[in-house]
């Protein structure tokens, strides 16, 4: 992602966080400790790659604001949009940005951290590193052996790809470039974990997932010699990232909800995003 995108992105929390978050004359950045009658429960939906990071978010928050419950179901970016969009799920994840369409659905979209997409192979590859071009023809088929990429290992490539309609696979394939042009027999998975698990037991695959998610498991590639870390998504040297996006129908959140998107947005949120992803806040 060039800086001037990921600017844009930023732009996009703030623009977003002043219609959201409207009434009560409470600290903005913290969660009130008052108990409420009952305690209300937030159903969140969407992306796998959001997942983990609304999973810490929502452990901390309960921290400090027990009578709330956060249920989260990672179920990818399109049924995150969808569920939102018709109010099966109060809060919606997606990690790409939306389609026209999607954009005419009414919902708010609130940006919350910037994450990289990281280039994974076994950790015994000797590769240290692919072109972004290389990566477009790894994932079209025409190129199909490492030999073709580093003389130091033969072997078919087994490319390993996210499922249709993840937020993570629209976001790759649109920033290397490639459209509807997935090599037949690419192995398809549902969820990030499912993917850095086939890389990590198959010496010859390859596969993409958020930076985030990255562990020793996996060995991730420079892209264009620019190092997978957080540090280069900042300074835009590092160009396959995204944004994690929230999505909202404005006239049905409910006021606990919309504490908990401003606490996210918080110093104190925003201290458990910079662990491992991009905060939006600086």
């Amino acid at each position: 992602m060039h800086s001037k995108r990921i600017g844009a992105a930023l732009c996009l929390a703030a623009v977003c966080l002043g219609p959201v978050f409207s009434g009560g004359s409470k600290d903005r950045g913290t969660a009130s400790h008052e108990a409420q009658a009952a305690p209300y429960t937030i159903e969140v939906a969407g992306s796998t790659s959001v997942t983990p990071l609304m999973e810490l978010l929502a452990a901390d928050y309960a921290r400090v604001r027990n009578n709330v419950k956060i249920n989260i179901n990672g179920t990818g970016s399109s049924d995150g949009i969808n569920a939102a969009a018709a109010g099966t799920s109060e809060v919606g994840m997606s990690s790409r940005e939306l389609s026209p369409v999607e954009k005419g659905a009414g919902l708010r979209e609130l940006v919350i951290a910037i994450d990289g997409i990281a280039v994974i192979v076994h950790g015994t590859n000797p590769l240290t590193g692919l072109s972004i071009a290389q990566c477009r023809d790894i994932y079209s088929g025409r190129i199909q052996d490492w030999s073709e990429v580093t003389p130091e290992k033969q072997g078919k490539i087994a490319v390993v790809s996210r499922e249709p309609g993840s937020g993570t696979r629209g976001a790759f394939e649109e920033l290397i470039a490639l459209k509807d042009e997935l090599v037949p027999g690419a192995i398809e998975f549902d969820g990030t974990g499912a993917v850095k698990a086939e890389v990590s037991r198959n010496v010859d695959a390859v596969g993409y997932i958020s930076l985030g998610s990255v562990d020793s498991s996996v060995k991730p590639l420079a892209i264009e010699g620019v190092p997978a870390n957080s540090a280069n998504v900042i300074n835009g040297t590092y160009k396959i990232a995204r944004p994690f996006i929230l999505l909202t129908k404005a006239a049905s959140v409910h006021q606990e909800t919309q504490q908990f998107l401003e606490w996210i947005l918080s110093p104190a949120g925003q201290a458990i995003v910079k662990k491992s992803w991009i905060s939006v806040t600086g």
